[in-house]
């Protein structure tokens, strides 16, 4: 049972938008900034994916976000837009290895073999290094957090639910769909996907979730709100508000399409959408 220490621990828990970008055309164009995702939850602050931008984003943000404060970093997988910046977001959590601390999650492929995208001197300045696996639960001192199965991408990727006192709030990272991703996110509060394409032409070539694959997801899970995010060009074109509005009025559930910047504050959130 959750005690009201745990919620007054966790009421300023929000979850910011460094970056909505997906895909490498809006990421190198920078038409939309690609930064990652901030968590903070409790006492613990974790940065996902941190792809070109993100340290400059942290501070260019409204209150900036300050790296030393990280307690750690998660890469859903290794391609550059998720991965780009985690070098240097290593050196600036840990005060160029001055304060050896945090912790990196990622995929065995992101750190082994003949390309791995973490350089061996920053992993010295660290204090933990765990890989990512598939349907593993992964504990910090208020919340959980556990990985879906393997998702269909050229990389080894995951999908990160989060569990906390007040509700679950779940991040499908790139993949292409499987009937399974409704079954591995049920039950979230709320759902965050990455929708980089508006409509896949060719089957089978495409790793990525387009529109309708994502209303589908949205349709069979029945979270509380659904939040949009990840755009490739297609999907800027065709005004992530407007096709967010559109999945409202025919889903009824509250649909929110991510931008640059913007912080969700979760409990209060899923406060404002809980069921009657």
């Amino acid at each position: 049972m959750t005690t009201p220490v745990d919620l007054e621990k966790h009421r300023e828990d929000f979850l910011k938008f460094l970056g909505t970008a997906g895909a490498r055309f809006v990421v190198s164009r920078q038409l939309r900034a690609s930064g990652g995702l901030w968590l903070s939850a409790g006492d613990v602050n974790i940065l996902i994916d941190p792809g070109p931008g993100s340290l400059v984003k942290c501070f260019s943000s409204k209150p900036k976000l300050n790296p030393s404060s990280l307690n750690g970093i998660i890469l859903t997988h290794r391609h550059l837009d998720h991965s780009n910046d985690v070098n240097i977001m290593i050196e600036a959590m840990t005060d160029g290895g001055k304060n050896q601390k945090g912790f990196l999650l990622a995929p065995r492929d992101a750190l082994e073999g003949k390309d791995p995208v973490v350089q061996f001197y920053l992993r010295e300045f660290l204090n933990n290094i765990d890989y990512l696996q598939e349907k593993k639960e992964y504990a910090f001192p208020s919340f959980t957090m556990e990985t879906s199965a393997k998702h269909h991408h050229p990389v080894e990727t995951y999908g990160l639910k989060f569990a906390f006192p007040y509700g679950k709030i779940f991040l499908i990272s790139d993949t292409a769909f499987f009937p399974d991703l409704i079954d591995f996110y049920k039950d979230a509060d709320i759902l965050i996907i990455n929708v980089v394409i508006f409509k896949i032409q060719e089957q089978g070539k495409i790793y990525h979730l387009d529109f309708e694959q994502a209303k589908e997801i949205i349709k069979g899970i029945k979270p509380k709100i659904g939040v949009l995010t990840h755009f490739g060009i297609s999907m800027l074109q065709h005004k992530p508000y407007l096709l967010a509005a559109r999945l409202q009025e025919e889903l009824g559930i509250k649909i929110i399409a991510a931008y640059d910047g913007l912080k969700l504050s979760l409990p209060g959130l899923l406060a404002a959408y809980k069921e009657s």
